[in-house]
């Protein structure tokens, strides 16, 4: 792999992963005000749950490519003989490591909250403040 396209994938990773941060932190909207017709209601959770299993087979779909992508980095890291250079890539493989777990982690928790998110576990059906979300798992060391 190529250090410009390394570097192109790091930048997309990175702006993938900002622009995920800054939805998970957008304040969460009003509920719309129920008018006694259950059917729109039903119709509203029957959309939610089908744009959440779209994200989540998006979702997936960019991890499995990140996975590839740092198979990828990691192969390439092996093939490198001088030191310090590889000292180098090999700082860049454990920072991706880490990243892809965490991504991994986080995804795992929106799937198992579902579509409702944190209405469907929080304040709104419990009344409560929602549980906060597990720790992420260490990461693996190779």
């Amino acid at each position: 792999m190529t250090r410009k396209n390394l570097l192109l994938l790091t930048v997309l990773l990175t702006l993938a992963s900002l622009a995920w941060a800054q939805t998970e932190s957008a304040p969460p909207q009003a509920p719309p005000v129920k008018s006694g017709h259950d059917h729109m209601g039903m119709e509203h959770h029957g959309q939610m749950a089908e744009m959440h299993k779209q994200h989540m087979e998006a979702m997936k779909a960019d991890m499995d490519k990140m996975k590839a992508s740092l198979d990828q980095l990691k192969a390439n890291v092996a093939k490198i003989s001088e030191p310090s250079e590889k000292a180098r890539w090999q700082a860049n493989v454990d920072m991706w490591t880490v990243m892809v777990g965490h991504m991994e982690q986080m995804m795992k928790h929106m799937d198992a909250m579902g579509p409702g998110g944190m209405m469907g576990h929080g304040m709104m059906h419990h009344g409560g403040p929602p549980s906060p979300p597990p720790p992420p798992a260490a990461p693996k060391q190779e």
